[in-house]
């Protein structure tokens, strides 16, 4: 097994010592007070105040501008309080806490040794339920019905729009830089799925490459849509949702990516352990 530092962020105090029984390491992120044996976002140089619009970015700018140099293991990861990368697919909710130590990733086998990232296995906007699109989303329907209902074209650039402001992603790719401007474009409107949840396994060494892309880019972004808690969810965290796209595409560009199961699971259930 290769040497992994795994954090796992979550926003309630009490899934601290879980997560410790997990050997994993606890990330308190929001407005609730964590221990101090705790990693957060909070301290040093850091944009904790924009949590409610960046999400667990706040805590990745932590670690690009605080901590980077002190992860001494082969391999980094992360997930939330609520989903968990696994070594097989479930669907049980009832999973006892035994059972849910055993089939969560906890080291990084060496099968796995000629890939540099591991993300979460896709997830399809194609297979996003009508009836979701029609009720958050009539105008839209009305106005280009077939686009609705042929799955075809239910591309990634066709979802964000739809969920976070039409527009809005082709103002966020101008900002990039002129290759990745082009080729990011071309990957939002080609493809129909993306690896989910802004979680992902990657060697250390590429982790501050990842870093150093991104939050020039967001930092762009956000002089042209702000911080504002006025709209809707979707475009209030506009941040973490051009990440999580961006995150798929560049990985995927420039390295060797294994696919591996996300299961849904909340800590919250075993609180009474």
């Amino acid at each position: 097994m290769n040497d992994v530092s795994i954090f796992c962020l979550t926003l309630d105090p009490e899934h601290e010592k879980i997560i410790e029984s997990l050997s994993y390491k606890p990330v308190g992120l929001g407005i609730k007070k964590f221990s101090t044996n705790c990693f957060g976002d909070k301290t040093g140089e850091n944009i904790s105040k924009k949590n409610p619009f960046y999400g667990e970015y706040t805590f990745h700018y932590w670690i690009w501008k605080n901590y980077l140099k002190n992860i001494e293991t082969d391999w980094v990861g992360f997930c939330q309080y609520r989903k968990f990368f696994a070594i097989k697919e479930t669907h049980d909710q009832n999973l006892s806490f035994s059972s849910f130590n055993e089939i969560i990733v906890k080291n990084i086998d060496k099968k796995y040794n000629s890939y540099d990232c591991i993300l979460g296995n896709q997830f399809s906007v194609q297979n996003f339920k009508l009836s979701k699109i029609i009720k958050n989303h009539f105008k839209e329907f009305l106005l280009n019905p077939k686009l609705i209902f042929n799955k075809k074209k239910r591309t990634l650039k066709f979802h964000f729009d739809l969920f976070h402001g039409k527009g809005n992603l082709d103002k966020a790719i101008d900002q990039l830089d002129n290759e990745d401007k082009n080729k990011f474009r071309e990957y939002m409107n080609k493809n129909t799925s993306f690896n989910p949840h802004n979680m992902f396994f990657c060697k250390t060494n590429i982790l501050k490459k990842y870093y150093d892309t991104i939050f020039p880019w967001l930092e762009k972004c956000e002089k042209i849509f702000g911080l504002k808690d006025s709209r809707n969810y979707g475009q209030k965290r506009i941040y973490g949702f051009l990440a999580e796209r961006f995150l798929s595409y560049w990985f995927k560009k420039n390295y060797s990516v294994k696919e591996l199961p996300i299961i849904g699971k909340n800590l919250s259930d075993y609180k009474n352990l």
